[in-house]
């Protein structure tokens, strides 16, 4: 009798016993580059959730989120990313940066938004042939397809999402319904080298081992990525236009062909002058790392002197209140800080 109440009660406590789903572990092959510490599936699913571009870029940068573990300087901090925007119609480009010298910036990759005479929106993310090796698109699926990517109409908060199964639905997303609202301002961000937000504290770099484990379950939802041979840019003009003022390092184009990102000789393969599958091959030409730098920082300058008073100095330390261009719902900027 003792002996099946012990069975009976081994039974009732398993079956009390919560049941978690087991999320499978990356098979993501590490890309012996610097974008293996910018998880850009973590980063688009971000963009989507976001309020304004302003948002997008705070949160992208809090170390809560655990998002950025960029650090193209080797300093072992990471990288403040700012986040610049492009227009033409209906064709958006939100260009992730970062200033890696005083002189040098370096793009880290492209968020393309498009709207069709249909009025659906398209939505893809690039990776920078520099930190990401070539043809690296990443696109969400089809909305029948369970993906993390977009869980409501709430807003990112700063702390990482956890993994769910909820459908995409691109144009329902806060960022896409903000940025083709008559509410919409662009955001010019006011930042440079050694001159950024009062919010923004560099952080100490974590292992890469340990940066994937925190962000595998966000690739689940999208398409294309590493290896990827199927998805190409949707909007090749509006790419094409942007890669005409692309801006290239020659900090992290020395340190790619040194192995200095821990890639060593797969870093200098991948890094290799492209020839652009998305385009009709103008692209090509702006993406000579040896060369561009001087170039393309110039064509890729500022022109809205009306948008931003900071000082051209990265060591100036103060900004006029007004000095940038506040969305609704945008973080309040103040002055900016340097980097120690």
């Amino acid at each position: 009798m003792k002996k099946k109440l012990s069975v009976l009660s081994v039974a009732i406590s398993l079956l009390c016993s919560p049941v978690f789903p087991q999320a499978k572990e990356d098979s993501t092959a590490l890309l012996g580059l610097p974008g293996d510490n910018l998880d850009l599936y973590a980063v688009l699913t971000l963009f989507q959730k976001s309020k304004t571009i302003e948002d997008f870029e705070t949160s992208l940068n809090d170390e809560e989120t655990k998002i950025n573990n960029l650090d193209l300087n080797l300093d072992k901090k990471v990288d403040f990313i700012k986040v610049e925007t492009k227009q033409k119609d209906k064709d958006f480009t939100f260009i992730l940066q970062v200033d890696v010298t005083e002189k040098e910036k370096q793009d880290v990759a492209v968020i393309l938004v498009s709207k069709d005479k249909n009025d659906k929106v398209s939505m893809q993310i690039v990776g920078d042939e520099a930190l990401y090796g070539k043809n690296y698109v990443i696109e969400p699926k089809p909305a029948a397809t369970p993906n993390p990517g977009y869980t409501g109409t709430q807003a990112a908060t700063s702390n990482a999402p956890a993994p769910t199964t909820t459908v995409v639905v691109v144009e329902s997303a806060p960022i896409v319904q903000y940025v083709y609202s008559p509410v919409y301002v662009p955001y010019y961000p006011p930042y440079h080298y050694a001159y950024y937000p009062p919010y923004y504290t560099a952080f100490t770099v974590m292992a890469v081992s340990v940066y994937r484990h925190n962000n595998y379950y966000y690739h689940a939802g999208y398409h294309g990525g590493y290896g990827n041979t199927t998805v190409i840019v949707n909007n090749t003009n509006n790419y094409n236009s942007y890669n005409k003022s692309r801006n290239t390092s020659n900090t992290v184009n020395h340190n790619n062909v040194n192995g200095n990102y821990g890639g060593g000789d797969k870093a200098a393969t991948n890094n290799k002058a492209p020839t652009n599958n998305f385009s009709n091959g103008k692209a090509s030409n702006n993406t000579k790392a040896s060369t561009n730098n001087l170039n393309s920082s110039k064509a890729s300058t500022n022109n809205r002197a009306s948008t931003s008073t900071v000082s051209p100095s990265p060591k100036s330390s103060s900004m006029s209140s007004g000095g940038r261009s506040m969305s609704a719902g945008g973080h309040s900027g103040g002055g900016g800080r340097r980097r120690n």
